[in-house]
């Protein structure tokens, strides 16, 4: 009879993470259960989802997605988001986080890399992460977001998603105010999403404002393997 009680639970749980994949989705059911990730709005269903990269809304016009429109992470990382969502939401409860990309396995970061054949490596990895290395987000610890309205409407951050270049980049902001290239309430809405990351964990990096990192590259490696 346990045996039988255990093969109906098993059962369940293969149909409860089938449902909450997506069909024909680069992130199959067996890399969810392999790598135990959780998709981030069964935790918190005030966090919005629009991930970039599965539509051509990006820097390289192309939805390399798919069917995938679900963002996953590793649990520890998702739940961080949840706190800052949390925290958000407390300060400016008007406001709530946009997510554009979570998890991305390897397989996308040599697509984005292979994009940008026509810059030299040695430069390309001031835009994309080196994929024989690996980016955070490979090992779904990373997360890239901006803030919105509740209707989904985001705030003016100064750039697009996926800007590449000087305007992007939070350690210049302050001088980019002052030769008029960036507004103060450009920079302020940046604080608004940098104060509600930081404050749960995350990391920001110099040259993205919408990038945080849950944890360093190094620890991020002892703690996760890449996702294929």
């Amino acid at each position: 009879m346990e045996l039988i009680l255990n093969k109906i639970i098993i059962f369940m749980i293969f149909l409860f993470f089938l449902g909450c994949s997506d069909t024909n989705s680069i992130v199959s059911l067996e890399t969810i259960v392999k790598h135990d990730l959780v998709n981030i709005q069964e935790l918190d269903s005030t966090l919005l989802v629009e991930l970039k990269y599965s539509t051509t809304d990006n820097f390289m016009k192309k939805d390399v997605y798919g069917e995938l429109e679900t963002c996953y992470m590793r649990k520890i990382p998702a739940q961080m988001l949840v706190n800052a969502n949390i925290i958000l939401k407390e300060n400016h409860p008007d406001l709530r986080f946009l997510i554009y990309d979570g998890l991305r396995p390897r397989s996308i970061q040599w697509i984005l890399w292979n994009t940008l054949s026509d810059v030299p490596e040695s430069e390309r990895t001031s835009f994309v992460a080196d994929p024989k290395k690996g980016s955070i987000h490979n090992f779904g610890a990373a997360v890239d977001l901006t803030v919105a309205h509740k209707n989904g409407a985001p705030l003016d951050m100064g750039t697009h998603y996926d800007y590449f270049g000087d305007l992007a980049f939070p350690r210049l902001e302050d001088s980019l105010i002052v030769v008029g290239d960036l507004t103060q309430e450009q920079v302020d809405n940046r604080a608004i999403l940098r104060d509600a990351m930081t404050q749960a964990g995350f990391s920001p990096i110099t040259t993205e404002w919408w990038h945080f990192d849950s944890f360093p590259y190094k620890e991020t490696k002892q703690k996760f393997t890449i996702i294929e």
